[in-house]
C-alpha cells in the first residue's frame, strides 16, 4: 500500500471517528430538547412546585434598616410576595426584583426598627407559601467602611497571625542548641501541629459549605478542591525533586497562612454581625493557640542559618493573610470564596506534613532508629495535644 493510500485511509478514520464521538452528543441534544418543550410525556407526573430560597448575609446598615441577601438555587422561579418580622408584616423593597429565577439573587430592604442587641427573625413568604427564614441573633450594626474600623480590623489579624508566629519564632536560637534527638522530637511535633490544622481547616471548610446554596455541592467540592491542591503541590515538588530545609519552612508558611485566612474570615464576619465579643480574652487565647505556629516554620532550618529576612517572610507569609481575611470577613464575606481558600488550604497543609514526615524518617535514618519510635510518636501526640488544648480559648 502507498504513503499516499495511508494517508487518505487515516483521513477517512479520523473523520469516521469523529462523526461516532459527535453522534450520541447530537442523538442526546435532540432529546433534551424534545423533554423541555413537549414535557416528554412526562408532564401528568409533575409534582408540586418546588421552591427554595438560601439566605447569604444579613446586613443591618442603619438604626432602623435590615438588609437580606438571597439567592435562588431551586428548580424554578421563586417571587418572595411578603416579609415577616418577628411575626409581624412589614413593608419592603427588593433589587432587582422580587421574582428570582433560578441561580438568581435578590436584596430585599426591610425599614424595621430592630432593637440593638436584641435578636429578631426575618421570614420571606413566597407567593405560593413556602417560607424562608433568616435569623439575626444578635442585632448590631454592620461595620461601614472607615478608616479606624480598617485599622481596628486589622489591628485584631495583626494580634491573631503575625504576632504569635514571630513570638514562635523567637524559639528559634534555644532549637539550635537542641541535640539531635529533641530536634527530632519537635520536627514530630511540628507534623502534630499540622496535623491538627488540616483537621480544623477541615472541619471550618466543611462548616462554611454547609451555608452554601445546594448547587454548589458544598462538602464534594472541599474535598474535590483539597485533591487537586494536593495534588499539584505534589507534582510541583517531584518535579523539583528533594527540598530544602527554607523551601520546607517556606510551605509550611505557605499552608499555616492559608488556615489563617480563613479564621481570620471566621473572626471577621463574627466581630461584624455581632456573634463574638473583641476581648482581651479572645485575642490572647489566639495569642497562645498560634504561637506554636512559628515554632512548627522555624524547625526545619535550625540546622541552617536562613537570616533575618526569610524570618520576616516566613512571618508575614503565614501571619499576614490572618490580617485580610479578617478584614474581608468584617466587611464582605463571601462563604463560596472562604470554603475554596480553606479546602486550598487543607491541601497545602497535608502536603508538608508529606514533606515534613519524610524529615523525620531521614533523620531517624541517619540515627539508626525506626522510622516510628517513641521520640517521633511522643513529638506528634504532644503536637496534636498543644494545638487542641489551647483551642479552647479561641472558641467563641
Amino acid at each position: 500500500m502507498s504513503t499516499k493510500t495511508q494517508v487518505e485511509l487515516s483521513k477517512r478514520v479520523s473523520g469516521a471517528g469523529w462523526l461516532l464521538v459527535l453522534a450520541p452528543l447530537l442523538l442526546l441534544g435532540i432529546i433534551l430538547a424534545l423533554i423541555v418543550t413537549t414535557g416528554g410525556g412526562l408532564r401528568e407526573l409533575a409534582g408540586p412546585p418546588v421552591e427554595k430560597l438560601t439566605v447569604q448575609r444579613v446586613i443591618l446598615p442603619e438604626p432602623g434598616m435590615i438588609q437580606i441577601e438571597v439567592i435562588n438555587d431551586g428548580p424554578q422561579p421563586v417571587t418572595v410576595a411578603q416579609v415577616q418580622v418577628d411575626d409581624a408584616y412589614w413593608s419592603f423593597t427588593a433589587e432587582p426584583s422580587t421574582t428570582l429565577p433560578r441561580l438568581g439573587r435578590s436584596t430585599f430592604t426591610i425599614p424595621y426598627p430592630w432593637v440593638a442587641e436584641e435578636a429578631h427573625v426575618v421570614r420571606l413568604v413566597s407567593g405560593l407559601g413556602a417560607t424562608f427564614d433568616a435569623e439575626i441573633a444578635v442585632a448590631v450594626e454592620s461595620p461601614q467602611p472607615s478608616l479606624s474600623l480598617f485599622l481596628r480590623f486589622g489591628l485584631v489579624g495583626l494580634y491573631v497571625g503575625i504576632v504569635p508566629v514571630m513570638l514562635g519564632m523567637l524559639w528559634y536560637p534555644f532549637m539550635r542548641r537542641l541535640s539531635n534527638a529533641a530536634m527530632n522530637f519537635v520536627l514530630s511535633l511540628t507534623v502534630g501541629l499540622l496535623i491538627f490544622l488540616a483537621v480544623s481547616t477541615w472541619l471550618d471548610a466543611t462548616e462554611f459549605a454547609a451555608e452554601l446554596p445546594a448547587f454548589w455541592q458544598g462538602v464534594p467540592m472541599v474535598l474535590f478542591v483539597s485533591l487537586i491542591s494536593l495534588g499539584t503541590l505534589l507534582a510541583l515538588s517531584s518535579r523539583r525533586g528533594e527540598r530544602t530545609p527554607l523551601q520546607v519552612s517556606y510551605l509550611i508558611a505557605l499552608g499555616i497562612g492559608l488556615h489563617n485566612l480563613g479564621e481570620g474570615l471566621a473572626i471577621g464576619a463574627a466581630f461584624s454581625l455581632g456573634e463574638a465579643a473583641l476581648g482581651s480574652f479572645l485575642v490572647l487565647g489566639f495569642t497562645l493557640h498560634n504561637i506554636t505556629e512559628g515554632v512548627a516554620i522555624a524547625a526545619p532550618v535550625v540546622r541552617v542559618s536562613p537570616g533575618l529576612k526569610h524570618f520576616v517572610a516566613l512571618a508575614v507569609l503565614a501571619g499576614g493573610p490572618a490580617i485580610v481575611g479578617t478584614l474581608l470577613g468584617g466587611y464582605a464575606f463571601d462563604p463560596v470564596l472562604a470554603t475554596v481558600f480553606l479546602a486550598i488550604g487543607i491541601g497545602a497543609i497535608v502536603q508538608v506534613i508529606w514533606e515534613v514526615g519524610k524529615m523525620v524518617i531521614r533523620d531517624n535514618a541517619r540515627a539508626g532508629r525506626p522510622a516510628v519510635n517513641w521520640i517521633s510518636l511522643s513529638g506528634v501526640v504532644a503536637g496534636v495535644a498543644i494545638m487542641y488544648f489551647t483551642a479552647f480559648l479561641v472558641k467563641f
